[in-house]
């Protein structure tokens, strides 16, 4: 029953820590999965205290459990195993915390603990975070290289002397996070998220050597999984060696099989690349040398041909047939000018024939009265009047003495 309590009458911590001790009592045995973050054995207790940390999310509890049970454990449970036990919630008065009670642990076994990655790796899988369409190409050469590794590990050295050596004046920046033990996934996903905040970092590096699968279980923890799933900088996975498969290989960019072979995937080899740049240089020379020649021997074939051999032949034979040509306009012309010349005389003549001056020029005259009218009948003319008459050379004036008249015979009428 609800605490009945009032400002006036309120109730004493005891009795809330008791109630709430009861009400938790109440609550039944459970079975909990998760990964030990941390072992407190004290010495003379018979009680050992221990943290049981979430595998996919930041949130652990405390476990407390018999030294008899914790000794009895084969083999002994240490730092990042993962475990489920059955335990029951206690809630300790006198200390105001609440803490699970182990009854029973069960270590996970290979097996068990392979069967629970491959049905993470299913669930990631159907929710396409390992979809090969998210994979983002790295870049040829990188302006800077971020790099989380352990530090002083062989991995870190791996990666900064091989890419080093392939290319000088690669830079990195280097975040140091644990790579094993329970801590080990919250401080990559902490490195991870701030190298991709970095601005000036094109690719990051995630690397660190072999070993077991207990001991890669960090890059297989779902948080990470996602982690590197949001990060905008593409991610190399470089954990492990060939046969080493975490979740964190299938999520990023590009899987390197060790760390050496990140180094080789992340930057270009300068010796290489000199080589190719070499190759690529004699083999456009080549080209171009080829290309000149093609071309030179076209243009000596232009040259070799007659008409640029000797370019004055064709002109010469272009010469004679010019002054033939002008020869034949010449005489064409010329017998042109000739008919022409014979036709004017024609019409000359003709003209001449038909030309009243010609026809008083062989002794005809045309008879005119004092207006100027041509007199064609003895009828238009009278005695004593005056006449003008048009001969071949002049004109002579002349008075009308008598007029004859002549009849069809030609007989002559006073």
């Amino acid at each position: 029953m609800a605490l009945q309590t009032s400002p006036e009458q309120p109730a004493p911590v005891r009795q809330i820590a008791n109630a709430i001790a009861g009400w938790v009592d109440r609550l039944g045995a459970v079975w909990v999965e998760g990964q030990i973050a941390q072992v407190n054995r004290r010495p003379g207790v018979g009680t050992v205290f221990l943290t049981l940390r979430d595998s996919a999310a930041d949130i652990s509890v405390p476990v407390t459990c018999s030294r008899v049970l914790f000794d009895s454990l084969n083999p002994p449970l240490v730092e990042g195993a993962g475990v489920v036990l059955h335990a029951k919630p206690v809630y300790y008065a006198n200390r105001g915390t609440l803490s699970l009670a182990a009854r029973e642990i069960r270590m996970v076994g290979l097996g068990e603990l392979l069967a629970r990655l491959e049905r993470r790796r299913q669930l990631l899988a159907a929710e396409g975070v390992f979809a090969p369409e998210r994979k983002r190409p790295l870049p040829f050469l990188p302006h800077q290289v971020g790099l989380v590794a352990a530090p002083g590990s062989a991995a870190e050295r791996d990666v900064l002397e091989n890419s080093r050596r392939r290319w000088p004046s690669v830079a990195f920046r280097v975040v140091h996070a644990a790579m094993q033990g329970p801590r080990s996934a919250s401080e990559v996903i902490e490195a991870v998220e701030r190298l991709d905040r970095d601005p000036d970092v094109d690719v990051i590096v995630v690397a660190r050597g072999g070993g077991s699968v207990e001991d890669l279980l960090p890059f297989s923890d779902e948080a990470l999984v996602r982690a590197v799933h949001r990060a905008r900088t593409p991610v190399v996975s470089a954990i492990g060696h060939e046969q080493d498969t975490p979740l964190l290989d299938l999520v990023a960019d590009v899987r390197a099989s060790t760390p050496t072979d990140a180094a080789r995937l992340v930057v270009p080899d300068m010796a290489e690349e000199v080589r190719g740049v070499a190759w690529a240089r004699e083999r456009v020379r080549a080209v171009l040398d080829q290309l000149l020649l093609h071309e030179q021997a076209g243009l000596d074939s232009v040259r070799s041909r007659p008409a640029l051999a000797d370019p004055t032949s064709l002109v010469g034979a272009r010469s004679e047939e010019v002054a033939q040509l002008l020869t034949r306009a010449r005489r064409t012309l010329s017998h042109a000018l000739d008919r022409a010349a014979d036709e004017i005389g024609h019409q000359r003549a003709r003209a001449r024939a038909l030309s009243p001056l010609a026809t008083l020029q062989r002794g005809y005259a045309v008879l005119q009265d004092d207006r100027g009218r041509v007199v064609t009948s003895v009828g238009e003319v009278s005695p004593g009047e005056p006449l003008r008459i048009r001969v071949a050379d002049g004109r002579v004036h002349a008075t009308t003495d008598r007029v004859e008249a002549l009849d069809g015979a030609g007989e002559t009428h006073g």
